[in-house]
């Protein structure tokens, strides 16, 4: 099999910024993908998945589906307006 790092890299670059550590003694790396608007993507991969070629795609593609999944808006939340039925000073 081609170098799994350099697949991964391959794959990401240059649209993300792509680093790979060493996690465990057991050989499991993280993926670590981040883009230029602060988003950022971890993974953590097995040494399985390093050693065989359709597992580490398998992986890619569920990065991929997860990074074309748009992050929804965050909801603002007025702190200052008591919610409908509020009345101050009753416990419940």
């Amino acid at each position: 099999m081609d170098n799994p790092l350099q697949l991964l890299t391959e794959v990401f670059h240059p649209t993300y910024r792509v680093n790979l550590s060493l996690e465990r003694l057991d050989g499991s790396l993280t993926l670590t993908l981040s883009d230029a608007q602060g988003r950022v993507v971890k993974r953590r991969i097995s040494p399985a998945q390093c050693r065989d070629r359709q597992l580490l795609l398998q992986l890619i593609a569920r990065v991929q589906r997860e990074l074309a999944t748009p992050i929804p808006a965050p909801v603002p939340i007025d702190l200052e307006t008591p919610p409908p039925g509020y009345v101050r000073g009753l416990s419940t």
